[in-house]
């Protein structure tokens, strides 16, 4: 009999413990759904917020370009030697980047909620989380990724009729570039590097995606992927004599002068590089950094604009 009742008192208990979990359960998800302003990101992540942040950390130039476009500030933005587009932003305190988080800089500031790249700061999550800092993952391989992030922050300040006049800003760019006759467009290499390292840029890659909508030719658009880096492929010289470029683009974080000297050296070590069109007419250029090579935020339409005009320059 006894036996009896401390079975049945023990599932009572039970019962109450799951009623209390599941309650605590329902209680997050219905003070989530109150929350002011509900957020789904990259990593498919949901996060709510009671008001707007007031201490926001971007860690690239990108998130911080599309903050302060949107009327926004940032306590935190990312070390860079590549200039930003807004003064305000200039001053404001470096915390890293996304390849290398300062955690205690960034506990310092008491971020409210940190701007991080989907996959690469994946793992950061649960340390900057532990510090009280709520992290919105996104990335930036394509155009649209970029339009995605400014209606997400858009959402975040609560600055949603400006994010929309971006974001069509942006497309009224790209239909002033949308092939208009049956002229083949130009041919271009796009090459990703620094002294001694130098890979070509893929369709799947934001600067891939931003020649294509320039109106170019990529020639390197069916190359394979390498497996750390799927955006990029291995340089293939033989390919690239054969599909015979007309320009060639170098993007770098690095001196622009002391990278080109370097690709071209590395040329030259190969005599068919000489036969390339590019080459002949002496157009292999180095793009600016803060347009080319990473995300250049709301910037992507000064991208667009320059690379559109080099390529119709080989038209004339």
């Amino acid at each position: 009999m006894k036996k009896g009742l401390l079975i049945c008192c023990a599932a009572f208990v039970l019962s109450l413990t799951a009623c209390s979990t599941q309650a605590g359960g329902i209680e997050q998800s219905v003070n989530q759904q109150q929350s002011l302003i509900q957020i789904k990101d990259f990593a498919n992540r949901n996060i709510a917020f009671d008001e707007v942040p007031q201490h926001i950390v971007a860690l690239s130039n990108g998130e911080t370009d599309i903050i302060y476009a949107l009327g926004g500030t940032l306590v935190g933005r990312p070390t860079s030697t590549t200039p930003l587009a807004s003064k305000e932003a200039e001053a404001v305190e470096q915390i890293g980047s996304a390849h290398e988080v300062d955690l205690e800089k960034i506990t310092l500031l008491r971020a409210d909620v940190v701007l991080g790249n989907n996959p690469m700061n994946t793992k950061d999550v649960p340390i900057l989380e532990g510090v009280g800092s709520k992290v919105i993952l996104t990335s930036a391989n394509s155009i649209d990724e970029i339009k995605k992030q400014i209606e997400l922050f858009g959402q975040l300040l609560q600055k949603e009729q400006r994010a929309d006049e971006l974001i069509k800003q942006i497309d009224e760019k790209i239909k002033q570039y949308e092939a208009s006759s049956d002229t083949p467009k130009p041919r271009a290499l796009l090459v990703y590097g620094a002294p001694g390292t130098f890979m070509a840029a893929l369709p799947n890659s934001l600067s891939g995606n931003i020649l294509e909508l320039a109106g170019g030719t990529n020639i390197a658009s069916d190359y394979p992927g390498l497996q750390s880096y799927p955006q990029y492929a291995q340089l293939n010289s033989e390919r690239i004599v054969e599909a015979g470029p007309q320009l060639i683009l170098i993007m770098t974080h690095g001196d622009p002068e002391e990278v080109k000297k370097s690709f071209l050296k590395e040329m030259q070590t190969n005599p068919a590089w000489s036969s390339l069109e590019a080459v002949k007419q002496n157009k292999v250029e180095v793009l600016p950094s803060d347009l080319f090579g990473s995300n250049p935020g709301t910037r992507v339409m000064e991208s667009l604009e320059l690379l559109h005009g080099k390529l119709e320059a080989l038209q004339q």
